[in-house]
């Protein structure tokens, strides 16, 4: 298989309301969309990165470059295997240390170009030989509010919408005593808190005080490198500690866990550099009875379809932040967009590939920047 061309779409889009985590708030998106195309099929990617650097050093305008001057051009350049082509790419694309979320929106738009040209869903082609589920669980990330009253009504709004857990970002001075008010008001709820790296280790004997309330998890109070620090508070509350930003690559992933830095695993294949790092640490977390769930990262239908696939794997055991369309914004990418039951799940598509139309109006009416690379222009 040859990659005749892809497009790369640059575009805005503003989220319904502002989101807002330690590291600062979020009222739009900038979305980085691929679309690769060979023999009448194509595949759509989505690079998870946003205009600022707060989650990792990556941004648009970097997953753009990177795409543009070497990613793109290499595979455009290759000569891809018929069955395996995503996998092909993975391989080829370790080459290139950095950059993780720039390799996986390539990658996953490989792998919706295979999933179309064999006929079959995306999650077919993640999953192997292993089951899928039919229907996931998805939560709720509610972002960090300033006012009370407003994070009640928030909660109210995604119980009675069928949302299987609550996770609620913190920070330093908006911890403990929310949580506290959300038990009192709302009592045994699945529930869980995000710190997004917002701790440090004068922090630990504080942190401690979450272990009284209950919670799923604790995900990432520390920073991505202080894996022992993490250690020292799993090893002194009953409450599992979820990495997210430490978890950047299988290896760690699995260093993480014997030191016993954690008990959960946030798997976000944009962090980990694409789809198949997912399932490798997917696998890693089955064969040590240590459960999963997919992180999101306020992605647009694309990422979310992505997103929905990986985590009908079997060892994504708990809620998933993987919610509706409707959640972040006014009107999706998609058609038709993701939806949740009452029952707080979300179906996983049965059609070809993502199991979706990319809408391209909806793209073009929201467009920033965009480019086209082609196969001659890469041998050129």
């Amino acid at each position: 298989m040859r990659i005749e061309a892809i497009d790369m779409f640059w575009i805005r889009m503003p989220l319904v309301g502002e989101f807002r985590i330690s590291r600062g708030a979020v009222r739009e998106r900038h979305i980085l969309l691929l679309r690769v195309r060979s023999e009448g099929a194509c595949g759509w990617g989505e690079a998870a990165a946003d205009r600022l650097p707060l989650y990792t050093y990556e941004s648009t305008g970097t997953c753009w470059h990177i795409i543009e001057e070497f990613l793109g051009p290499e595979l455009l350049a290759a000569d891809l295997p018929e069955q395996g082509a995503a996998l092909a790419v993975a391989e080829s694309m370790r080459r290139w240390p950095w950059h993780p979320m720039a390799k996986a929106a390539v990658e996953e738009a490989v792998w919706d170009l295979e999933a179309r040209r064999r006929g079959v869903p995306v999650h077919r082609l993640y999953a192997g030989e292993r089951p899928v589920r039919a229907r996931i669980e998805v939560g709720i990330s509610l972002g960090i509010q300033r006012e009370f009253a407003v994070l009640r009504a928030q909660i109210e709004d995604a119980l009675r919408q069928g949302y299987r857990r609550i996770k609620l970002k913190i920070q330093p001075g908006h911890d403990v005593d929310v949580v506290e008010r959300v038990r009192a008001e709302f009592g045994d709820i699945p529930l869980m808190v995000d710190a997004n790296c917002a701790y440090g280790a004068e922090d630990l004997e504080h942190l401690r005080r979450l272990d009284a309330f209950g919670l799923e998890m604790i995900e990432q109070p520390f920073e991505h490198d202080e894996l022992e620090l993490h250690a020292r508070l799993q090893g002194s509350i009953a409450t599992p500690l979820c990495l997210d930003e430490s978890a950047r690559t299988p290896a760690l992933t699995a260093r993480a866990l014997a030191m016993g830095a954690a008990r959960v695993i946030n798997v976000k294949c944009a962090r980990l550099g694409g789809r198949s790092y997912g399932v490798a640490v997917h696998d890693l977390c089955v064969q040590q009875g240590v459960p999963v769930w997919c992180g999101g990262m306020l992605e647009a239908g694309v990422g979310r379809l992505h997103n929905v696939a990986i985590a009908s794997l079997p060892g994504f055991r708990l809620a998933n932040d993987l919610s509706a369309s409707r959640r972040y914004w006014h009107e999706d990418i998609i058609e038709p967009p993701v939806e949740i039951d009452e029952r707080g799940t979300v179906a996983v598509p049965t059609g070809e590939g993502i199991g979706a139309e990319v809408v391209e109006e909806r793209i073009r009416a929201r467009l920033v920047r965009e480019r086209t690379l082609t196969r001659a222009r890469a041998r050129s």
